[in-house]
C-alpha cells in the first residue's frame, strides 16, 4: 500500500499531525501509519553555500576578491542536523512512498524549508501542500482532506529564493568589504542597515533638540478651560507678547457664537496582525518583538488556541465567517461576553472585517475553536491570549457612541472652543469613563466673562524609539516582513550595533560609525522598501525572479565599489587600554551571552571582564592577583602593574571556586587584610606546592 511522506518544520508539529491522522508507529526520526509517514526538520536543515563552499580561495576575506557574485549558489547541509536529513532522504526513496506533502509553516520561509529538502534529496514524485492557518484537530483534518498541488506555491518559493540570494549577495559582500577594509567585525545588510538608521536618526533629532519656551492663553468658564486658537500653536514666543494679547482680549466682549451637539460612533479596532500585537505588547508589558512572537508561536503551535501568528493582515477572508460561532463557543468559560454574544446569534457587527482582497497568505490573529486551558499558560502567554481575545470580542460588540458638544466662544476675532463628551453607548469600549467635566449649560448668544490666564510651556523633544515604534517604522517603509522583523532587531543587538536602554533602543558608537562607513543608498529605507515590494510581487507572480536578482547583483557591485573608494576613517571604540597577557596587544571589549568579555586584537586570547580574584599576591606591589585563562593555560596577573605569573594548567583551573566565594573575594580585592584561606586559595597552594 502506497503512502505519502509528510514533511513538517518541527518535531512537535509532526507529533500533532501524527496524532490527528492516526499515524501512531513512532521511531527516532519519523511516525508511520497506513497512509502517511510523517517526518520533520529542525527549522532549516540546509542553508545556502558560503563563498568558501563554492570556491576555496574565497575562504580568506580579501578586499580584492570582492564583489563575490557566483553564477550559482547551491545548498549545503547544516552540520548538526545532517542525520535527520539523511533519514528523510532514506524515507523519500522507499518504494512505498508515492509522493510528498509539504506541511511546514504556511509562509515564505516555511516553503523554503521543505523545498530545500526536496531539492537536496532529488525528490521526483508528486508533491502536495498542506496549507492551514491553525494547528487544531479540525484545521488539520480539513486541510489534509483538501491538499493543494505544490505547483500553486511555486511563486512563493521563487520569492523565498530571491530573498535568500539578495541577502547573501548584499549582506555578505558589504559585510566582508567593511570588515576587511576597516579591520573590525562590521555587519551590514539590505534590511538591518536602514533599520539601524531609523534609531540613529531619532537619536540625532533628540541630541540636536533645544527646548523653547512658548505661551498659551487659557479662558476659564466654570470648571472648564479652553486654549486660544492660533495659526501656529507655539506662536507666542515671549510673555510680553502674550500679556499684550490678553489686554486686547479683555477689551472685547466674549460671546458664545455657536453650540453644536453631534453623535460620534466608533467601531471596535480590527483584530491584530503580528506587528501591531508586538507593538502593543512592547508598550504594555515591555516585551521584545522576538519574545512576543515566541509567545504567540507557543499559543499557536503548542496550545493550539490562536491562528497562524506571522500574519500581516487585520482582516478575515469570507470563508472564515462560518467558523466564528464555533470559535466564540470555545471562549464561553474564558470570557463571559462570549455567552452573551452567542445568545444574540453570534452576529458580527463589524462586517468590514471580511475582505478577501486584504488577506494575503493568512488572515488576522484570532482565537481558534479550541477551548483554552488558562492554567496551562504562562503569565505572558495568558497576556497575549487576552489581547487577541479582546480584539476578537470587538467583532460582536456594539459601537462606542458619544455625544460631543462644541461651544465656540469669540472675543473679537479670537476664538476659544470648549468641548464636552458624554457617553451614549459604551458598546465595545466598556472601560471608558468619559463624562462631561462640568455641567456648564452652554447657550448661544450668552455673554462670557473675561477670565484669562497665561500658561508657560516648553516644546517637547522627540521620544527615543522603542521596539514597538521601530516596528511601526519598519512596517511603514516595507522593511522586512512580520516573520523577520523581530530577528532583524535581535541581530543588530547581537552585532553590537544596537543596544537596549530600559524600554528604549540606542545605537552604539560602533553602530554610529558603521552608518558613516556604509553606502548612503543602503542606509536609506527607500531602496530596501522597493526590493521588499519586488519580493511580494514575485510571490504573487507579478514580477520575474531572475530580473530581480540581476538588479541585486548590479547594486552589489556598486555598493562594494563605493566602500573600496571611500576615504572615511574608522575608530574602534571597543579597544581598551588593557594589554593581552599573552602577546601584549590591546584588548577589545565585547558583549556576549555571558556578559562583557575582553578579546585580544591579535591572538585568540579571551577572558571575562570581571576576572576571578585569587589570594595570590603580586611579588612587586603585593596586591592580590586575578586568575586569567588563556590559550596556553591559566595565569596570575596583577591589574596594578601588569606582572604575570604562570599558574596551573587550564583543566585544573576550572575547579576553582563557587560563585558566592568569588563575589566575596572580589569585594575584598582592594582590602589590605588577608582573608581566611578560601577553597580557591587552598587549591592554588596545593597545586603550586607540587
Amino acid at each position: 500500500m502506497s503512502k505519502k511522506l509528510v514533511i513538517t518544520e518541527k518535531p512537535s508539529v509532526a507529533k500533532e499531525l501524527a496524532k490527528v491522522l492516526g499515524t501512531n508507529q513512532k521511531t527516532k526520526t519519523y511516525f508511520e501509519g497506513d497512509q502517511y509517514v510523517i517526518t520533520w526538520a529542525f527549522g532549516h536543515l540546509l542553508s545556502l553555500q558560503l563563498p568558501e563552499d563554492i570556491k576555496k580561495e574565497w575562504q580568506q576575506w580579501r578586499l580584492e576578491d570582492l564583489p563575490i557574485i557566483p553564477k550559482h549558489i547551491g545548498l549545503k547541509p547544516l552540520p548538526k542536523t545532517g542525520g535527520q536529513l539523511k533519514a528523510i532522504s532514506h524515507l523519500a526513496h522507499r518504494q512505498d512512498i508515492s509522493g510528498a506533502v509539504i506541511a511546514t509553516d504556511s509562509g515564505r520561509e516555511g516553503e523554503a524549508v521543505a523545498r530545500y529538502i526536496l531539492e537536496w534529496i532529488k525528490f521526483d514524485k508528486p508533491v502536495e501542500r498542506l496549507w492551514i492557518s491553525s494547528q487544531t484537530t479540525k484545521a488539520i483534518k480539513e486541510g489534509s482532506a483538501n491538499l493543494k498541488p505544490a505547483k500553486q506555491f511555486d511563486n512563493l518559493y521563487a520569492s523565498a529564493l530571491a530573498r535568500g540570494h539578495a541577502d547573501w549577495l548584499i549582506g555578505l559582500n558589504v559585510t566582508r568589504a567593511l570588515t576587511t577594509k576597516y579591520e573590525d567585525n562590521l555587519s551590514a545588510g539590505r534590511v538591518q542597515t536602514p533599520t539601524l538608521a531609523f534609531v540613529n536618526e531619532t537619536a540625532q533629532q533628540i541630541s540636536r533638540f533645544k527646548p523653547e519656551k512658548y505661551y498659551t492663553i487659557q479662558l476659564k468658564v466654570g470648571q472648564e478651560q479652553a486654549t486660544l486658537q492660533m495659526a501656529k500653536p507655539q506662536g507666542l514666543k515671549d510673555r510680553a507678547q502674550a500679556e499684550t494679547l490678553v489686554a486686547k482680549l479683555k477689551q472685547a466682549q466674549g460671546k458664545v457664537v455657536s453650540v453644536k451637539t453631534s453623535q460620534k460612533s466608533q467601531a471596535a479596532p480590527l483584530p491584530y496582525d503580528l506587528t501591531e500585537l508586538q507593538q502593543v505588547a512592547n508598550a504594555m508589558y515591555g516585551l521584545s518583538a522576538k519574545k512576543t512572537l515566541s509567545l504567540i508561536q507557543s499559543l499557536y503551535e503548542i496550545h493550539k488556541v490562536v491562528s497562524y501568528p506571522r500574519t500581516d493582515s487585520k482582516y478575515l477572508s469570507t470563508d472564515i465567517e462560518g467558523t466564528l460561532k464555533e470559535r466564540l463557543s470555545a471562549l464561553v468559560k474564558f470570557d463571559p461576553r462570549a455567552k452573551q454574544y452567542l445568545g444574540q446569534g453570534a452576529k458580527v457587527k463589524q462586517p468590514a472585517v471580511f475582505n478577501d482582497r486584504k488577506v494575503t497568505d493568512h488572515y488576522a490573529l484570532i482565537p481558534t475553536e479550541e477551548p483554552v486551558r488558562a492554567e496551562k499558560l504562562s503569565t505572558d502567554e495568558l497576556r497575549m491570549y487576552r489581547l487577541i481575545v479582546e480584539r476578537f470580542m470587538g467583532l460582536f460588540a456594539d459601537q462606542y457612541v458619544t455625544a460631543v458638544t462644541k461651544a465656540t466662544v469669540q472675543f473679537g476675532d479670537h476664538t476659544f472652543t470648549f468641548k464636552q463628551t458624554k457617553v451614549v453607548q459604551q458598546g465595545w469600549h466598556a472601560d471608558s469613563k468619559e463624562t462631561p467635566t462640568t455641567s456648564v449649560d452652554w447657550q448661544e448668544g450668552a455673554v462670557v466673562p473675561a477670565d484669562f490666564s497665561i500658561k508657560e510651556q516648553l516644546t517637547s523633544a522627540p521620544k527615543p524609539l522603542t521596539e514597538g515604534t521601530l516596528l511601526g517604522k519598519m512596517e511603514h517603509y516595507g522593511l522586512g516582513t512580520p516573520a523577520t522583523r523581530a530577528e532583524i532587531i535581535e541581530k543588530l543587538v547581537r552585532s553590537e550595533l544596537l543596544e537596549r536602554r530600559g524600554h528604549s533602543l540606542a545605537v552604539t558608537p560602533k553602530g554610529q560609525q558603521l552608518l558613516k562607513l556604509v553606502n548612503k543608498t543602503l542606509v536609506s529605507p527607500e531602496l530596501t522598501g522597493k526590493w521588499e515590494n519586488s519580493l511580494e510581487a514575485i510571490a504573487r507572480g507579478q514580477e520575474n525572479q531572475k530580473a530581480f536578482i540581476t538588479e541585486i547583483e548590479a547594486a552589489t557591485k556598486t555598493l562594494v565599489s563605493e566602500i573600496k573608494k571611500s576615504e572615511t576613517e574608522y575608530h574602534d571604540f571597543a579597544i581598551t587600554n588593557k594589554k593581552c597577557p599573552e602577546c601584549d596587544h590591546p584588548l577589545k571589549e565585547r558583549n556576549t551571552r555571558d556578559g562583557k568579555v575582553y578579546v585580544c586584537t591579535n591572538c585568540h586570547y579571551r577572558r571575562r571582564k570581571d576576572p576571578k580574584v585569587s589570594n595570590h599576591r603580586c611579588p612587586q606591589c603585593h596586591k592580590k592577583m586575578v586568575i586569567i585563562e588563556g590559550q596556553a593555560g591559566a595565569y596570575f596577573r596583577c591589574l596594578n602593574d601588569g606582572t604575570t605569573e604562570k599558574m596551573l594548567d587550564k583543566k585544573d583551573c576550572k575547579k576553582k571556586i563557587s560563585k558566592h566565594e568569588e563575589r566575596r573575594l572580589i569585594q575584598k580585592v582592594n582590602q589590605e587584610e588577608e582573608p581566611a584561606e578560601s577553597p580557591l586559595a587552598a587549591a592554588l597552594r596545593k597545586a603550586m606546592e607540587k
